[in-house]
């Protein structure tokens, strides 16, 4: 769980990730993954060391964000379309509640609070290829590359945080660290930024909650892939380029609280995570 600066591009492709969660590399394309539960950092309480407050380093915030989800695979138009729907509604309503208005305590460089969004969702996806097995972070940012050139002109919102979900035919692979299904498994889902065409892409990988270490007790699929949206999409909107919003061990703010406090199904019947809140020094399920 802590900030590392790697001085070779190389290492970053076979860096284990069992107690870094936080990656920079040296062309500054920042990764945060969020760990499955034995790789957790466990219970955030007030004090010193990984329980500190968050620190604004006045990197790039998303102050009216969006989010842009790619659905990859033949199932989300088959087994998986209901979860689909779900996930899509999820985002609707999302950005109105009270468990995404913890953020909106953070700020800008400037103390521009980021704001409540009517709706997150701009919009979403289906591509029915069948993505490899092994779905790499190269393949990720292709697959939004793809998307962005063939329906944007090349155009990528830089405001917006384009996720891609995954079937359950594949898993998410980042250097030699692994989601549900891989052989190392060490992550449930990720969030990081990549240039193209100029424009600073934010993206996250979502694989398919498909093992006991990415999944909560007695809930659906969809709601474990709530909880990764959850997770992820506050902590690209409070630390969009990993120059923003993080403790002083790298931590971001839903890092902090990741499983315990326990996920919790909460405003429209959706699963999410406690947030880490400033305010109160603690976390919080909502504000």
């Amino acid at each position: 769980m802590r900030r590392t600066v790697l001085a070779i591009v190389a290492f970053l492709a076979v860096a284990a990730f069992a107690t870094a969660q936080r990656v920079d590399d040296v062309n500054g394309k920042h990764t945060q993954l969020f760990p499955d539960k034995d790789h957790a950092l466990g219970a955030a309480k007030p004090g010193g060391g990984p329980n500190q407050n968050l620190t604004n380093h006045g990197g790039s915030v998303l102050l009216n964000a969006k989010v842009f989800a790619i659905f990859w695979g033949p199932s989300w138009g088959g087994s998986d379309s209901s979860t689909m729907n779900q996930l899509t509604s999820f985002f609707g309503q999302f950005g109105t509640t009270g468990e995404y208005a913890v953020i909106t305590q953070y700020t800008d460089a400037s103390g521009n609070h980021i704001n409540p969004v009517s709706s997150l969702l701009s919009g979403s996806f289906w591509d029915s290829s069948t993505p490899p097995t092994n779905v790499s972070d190269n393949a990720v940012q292709a697959e939004v590359a793809s998307y962005i050139d063939t329906h944007l002109n090349g155009n990528g919102d830089t405001s917006t945080v384009y996720e891609v979900f995954l079937p359950a035919t594949s898993y998410a692979s980042f250097g030699s660290s692994d989601s549900c299904g891989g052989p190392n498994l060490q992550f449930c889902a990720y969030h990081s930024n990549f240039s193209h065409n100029s424009r600073d892409i934010k993206y996250a990988s979502m694989p398919y909650p498909s093992c006991g270490g990415c999944q909560w007790s007695t809930w659906t699929v969809a709601q474990n892939f709530e909880h990764f949206a959850c997770h992820e999409t506050r902590e690209a909107v409070t630390d969009a380029d990993g120059t923003a919003w993080f403790d002083r061990q790298g931590n971001e703010a839903d890092d902090k609280c990741a499983w315990s406090p326990a996920p919790f199904i909460g405003t429209g019947g959706f699963g999410y995570q406690y947030e880490w809140s400033n305010a109160v020094r603690g976390c919080v399920k909502s504000q």
